[in-house]
C-alpha cells in the first residue's frame, strides 16, 4: 500500500443507547481521535457518537459525507478523495458494524477498487452475536436480511428457509423492521412445524437483553413482546 495514501477505517456503533465503552474496545477512540473525515448514515447521530467517545474533539473541523438511501451512487468514489491527500477516513454505520447488512458496503468495494487499505475494527455485530447464543449451527448460517411484506410471500419465504435448514442443517437468520416485530412472530409460529427451533434475540448488549431458543410449539405457548425493540430472528429444523 501507498503510505501516503490514507485509509479507510470501518468504525463499529453501539446496538443501542448504552455507554460506548461498555461494548466497544478502546481502539475505536484512538481511532476517532485521529480522524476528521467522516462517512455516515445520519449525520446527528454520527456526531452524537463521535461526542460521546471523544467530547473534545472539535465537532466544526468535521468534513461529513451523508451515505443514506437519498445518496446517489456516483458521489461514493468522491468521498473517499481525501484518502488521496493523505487523510484518513472513518466510516460509520447506524448500529453495529459497517458493511454488514449496511449501505457502507458500497463505499468498502470502491476503496478495494481505488487500492485504498480498508481496516475494519472491533465491534458488536447482532447478527454474530445472535448466532453464538443461539444454540444453534454457528459452522454454516445465513442472514436473509428482510422478508417479503406480504403476508403470503412472507409465509412461503419462512417455509422455504425451514426446508433449507432441514436439507443443509443450516441456521436461517433473518430481521423485521422492530414495529412489525410482533406480527413477525406470530407468522413464524403459525407457518413452521412445531419441532422447529426459533432464537430470539433482543435489545442485544442493552440491560434488557432477550436472548431465548425454543420450539415452536413452545413459543405459541409463551409469546413475548418484541414491539419496536431491535430483533433477530434465527429458526433451524434438525
Amino acid at each position: 500500500m501507498n503510505k501516503n495514501i490514507g485509509k479507510l477505517y470501518l468504525i463499529p456503533t453501539t446496538l443501542g443507547d448504552n455507554a460506548p465503552l461498555e461494548v466497544l474496545p478502546i481502539s475505536i477512540k484512538k481511532v476517532i481521535e485521529h480522524v476528521d473525515v467522516f462517512i455516515v448514515e445520519n449525520e446527528k447521530t454520527a456526531r452524537r457518537f463521535i461526542k460521546s467517545i471523544q467530547p473534545k474533539k472539535q465537532q466544526s473541523a468535521l468534513t461529513i459525507f451523508h451515505l443514506n438511501k437519498f445518496t446517489d451512487t456516483h458521489e461514493l468514489p468522491f468521498f473517499l478523495e481525501p484518502c488521496f491527500q493523505g487523510k484518513n477516513i472513518g466510516l460509520l454505520s447506524e448500529a453495529g458494524c459497517p458493511g454488514v447488512a449496511d449501505p457502507g458496503a458500497d463505499v468498502v468495494k470502491i476503496a478495494h477498487d481505488k487500492n485504498i487499505q480498508v481496516v475494519p475494527l472491533v465491534g458488536p455485530s447482532s447478527i454474530l452475536l445472535a448466532i453464538m447464543s443461539s444454540g444453534m449451527n454457528g459452522q454454516s448460517f445465513t442472514f436473509n436480511g428482510y422478508l417479503p411484506i406480504d403476508k403470503n410471500e412472507k409465509k412461503q419465504e419462512l417455509k422455504r428457509l425451514e426446508r433449507i435448514s432441514f436439507e443443509k442443517n443450516q441456521s436461517q437468520i433473518f430481521i423485521e423492521t422492530p414495529y412489525r416485530n410482533n406480527k413477525m412472530l406470530e407468522d413464524i409460529c403459525q407457518s413452521l412445524g412445531n419441532n422447529t427451533h426459533l432464537c430470539i434475540a433482543c435489545d442485544i448488549t442493552l440491560p434488557t437483553e432477550f436472548i431465548k431458543t425454543k420450539t415452536i410449539s413452545d413459543w405459541k405457548k409463551n409469546m413475548v413482546d418484541l414491539h419496536k425493540r431491535p430483533t433477530i430472528f434465527i429458526i433451524h429444523k434438525s
